[in-house]
């Protein structure tokens, strides 16, 4: 059944709230090294071999190595057609990482070529595992702070007539996949920045999205009330990463299109912005003008920058109740 139809003023104001994906909204379930041995070991390799301690170093470096080759996995390339994307960045950062454990058991010189076989059907399980609820879980705050979100969303007396929710994520696109395997609803609004999105190769299958006419059928609205984040902009295809401004502004403007039916040329916008980085996150969103919120999640050594904190989303929920 259809959520009720709001009326939206003339004169109205709209209310942009993003989150930072990983390390805000979820976490791995398990260590990541932790995960890539148990997996490792479910391909029946060496349990001496292959432990956490030595993934973590490997993983640590490969990772490394790999985004100074390929930054932003590869986009620069994948415009050029000269790589396949976030799928063959990941499927080299695991072959590398558990090529760099073998060959170092086994006292090659150069890990970065190992001769040892690095099964297929691991790395299509590792690709899968961090997907999904099976590598990550949510914070605990996450699925509460929602559903106040959704009384907001629906409110008829509030300071804010419309809510547009996003992620801005340093990632690639597997980040709609996990939110909606971890229960969230999530809209198709993405990136779009320079190419569309779904022309970009990467792990995300989706229908093809309506066309950006401005036409709409009667219950877009309704099904804004009901998605939890309405769209996803990753640094991926956006095609920069945060700091970087133009992050922020692909997001601003993809907004726009998702409130584009009840906007007017006297709707006012307020763009927040909440993540767990300092510099990424907090003063990355101030610098593109926003308002932002630092969630620590645990860090340590925060305490001397000047920064808005919170401790968990149900007091952010607090502060958008009274936001004036």
């Amino acid at each position: 059944m259809s959520s009720p139809t709001r009326l939206i003023p003339t004169s109205s104001r709209t209310l942009l709230l993003t989150f930072d994906a990983f390390g805000t909204l979820f976490h791995p379930r398990l260590p990541v090294p932790e995960q890539y041995a148990a997996t490792a070991h479910q391909f029946r390799l060496s349990r001496t071999t292959i432990t956490p301690d030595k993934l973590e170093t490997a993983f640590r470096d490969t990772f490394r190595a790999q985004a100074h080759r390929y930054p932003n996995y590869g986009r620069a390339d994948v415009l050029r057609g000269q790589y396949g994307g976030p799928r063959q960045w990941w499927e080299e950062v695991i072959r590398g990482s558990f090529g760099r454990v073998l060959s170092a058991e086994n006292g090659e010189t150069r890990p970065e070529h190992p001769k040892e076989h690095v099964p297929d059907d691991m790395v299509e399980a590792l690709l899968d595992r961090f997907a999904s609820s099976e590598g990550y879980a949510l914070y605990d705050d996450v699925l509460p702070f929602f559903r106040r979100l959704r009384k907001l969303k629906s409110a008829h007396k509030w300071s804010f007539d419309r809510i547009v929710v996003g992620v801005i994520s340093n990632s690639d696109d597997r980040v709609p996949a996990v939110l909606k395997s971890l229960g969230l609803t999530v809209g198709d609004m993405r990136a779009d920045q320079d190419k569309p999105s779904m022309d970009l190769p990467g792990f995300e299958g989706r229908s093809i999205r309506k066309d950006d006419s401005g036409e709409h059928d009667k219950d877009h609205e309704d099904r804004n009330l009901e998605l939890d984040i309405d769209m996803v902009i990753t640094s991926y295809e956006a095609g920069e990463e945060k700091p970087h401004r133009l992050i922020f502004d692909v997001a601003r403007r993809q907004s726009l299109k998702v409130a584009r039916p009840w906007l007017t040329s006297r709707t006012k916008f307020k763009s927040v912005h909440v993540g767990d980085d300092f510099k990424k996150d907090y003063q990355a969103a101030r610098d593109a003008g926003w308002e932002s919120y630092l969630l620590p999640r645990g860090s340590i050594g925060i305490d001397s920058y000047d920064a808005k904190e919170l401790p968990d989303l149900l007091k952010l929920a607090d502060k958008l109740e009274l936001f004036p």
